[in-house]
């Protein structure tokens, strides 16, 4: 069920247990109920490997019903990512993707992997791996409107944080992560906290506390066999988005970490990408999770 970047953290965590009988709601097709869900979302995020091997995390965003099921295994997505997004280049042929579609209004998330291949209008993703995740550590947000994209910002690419970035990464109360396993197959999960918990050690180097979730560790458990991933950091009101690729390792000294963390991840940046009034869907002003430690 699990490979064995992810049986060595839920054994060193001492919840492998917990493991085998959360890891029992994975399914490979798609309930009744996951697909209604998937129906109802205006935006998910995908994370995927690009030619080079960089991981990269983005969002696809559309009217309600964009994505839907199609059969007992099949997603349909009726858009692709823009020019401007790495994933354009990630997901231009056959790639292993992750999905999650988070609904922050109720605190609702699930996740998909599978495989991704290129259809007229859009995705067709094929699942391998469909489960719900718990509400914790997802800040609440309503939708306040859905913007046309009629002139987004100028892309910024560099190897480092600017201003801006150090901005929106120290005001974020949540991101995105995009992790693969030693054979490529790709995860796309969220973390989320109070705004800092995402910390800036460095223009190039930033960290953060691992909280306790589903006790699966399929981010982590990617992260100890495959150190490359990709971040996803947005400005939910103005639609900025910051795309980063890199690499991360974990931190097992508690010195490293703050009070209510397992363990502390440190990313080392390789690129950035700043998309100004990318993100199609502007929310409202955050209620942080009540689970944040």
């Amino acid at each position: 069920m699990f490979h064995s970047g992810e049986r060595a953290v839920q054994q060193r965590m001492g919840q492998a247990e917990v493991a085998v009988r959360v890891g029992r709601s994975i399914r490979a097709e798609i309930p009744a109920v996951a697909a209604s869900f998937l129906a109802e979302q205006p935006m998910v995020v995908l994370g995927a490997a690009d030619p080079a091997g960089r991981l990269w995390a983005g969002p696809l965003t559309g009217p309600v019903g964009f994505v839907h099921a199609v059969g007992a295994a099949t997603i349909d997505i009726d858009t692709r990512p823009d020019d401007a997004d790495p994933l354009s280049v990630a997901l231009a042929g056959d790639a292993a993707v992750g999905l999650i579609a988070l609904q922050p209004q109720r605190r609702r998330r699930m996740r998909v992997n599978g495989t991704s291949a290129m259809r007229d209008g859009g995705l067709r993703i094929t699942t391998e791996q469909v489960y719900a995740n718990c509400p914790k550590y997802i800040s609440r947000r309503q939708i306040r409107e859905v913007s046309a994209l009629d002139s987004p910002g100028p892309v910024r690419r560099g190897a480092a944080l600017g201003a801006t970035a150090v901005e929106m990464i120290g005001a974020a109360d949540a991101f995105f992560i995009a992790t693969a396993d030693a054979d490529g197959h790709a995860d796309a999960s969220h973390r989320g906290g109070n705004p800092g918990f995402l910390q800036v050690l460095s223009p190039t180097r930033l960290r953060w506390p691992d909280y306790r979730g589903n006790s699966m560790f399929m981010t982590l458990g990617n992260l100890v066999v495959q150190p490359r991933c990709g971040l996803l950091v947005a400005d939910w009101s103005s639609g900025a988005l910051l795309q980063l690729t890199g690499r991360a390792e974990l931190v097992w000294d508690s010195a490293a970490f703050t009070a209510g963390a397992q363990c502390a991840v440190d990313f080392t940046v390789e690129e950035v990408i700043e998309r100004p009034g990318a993100l199609a869907v502007r929310w409202g002003p955050p209620e942080l999770s009540p689970n944040n430690p």
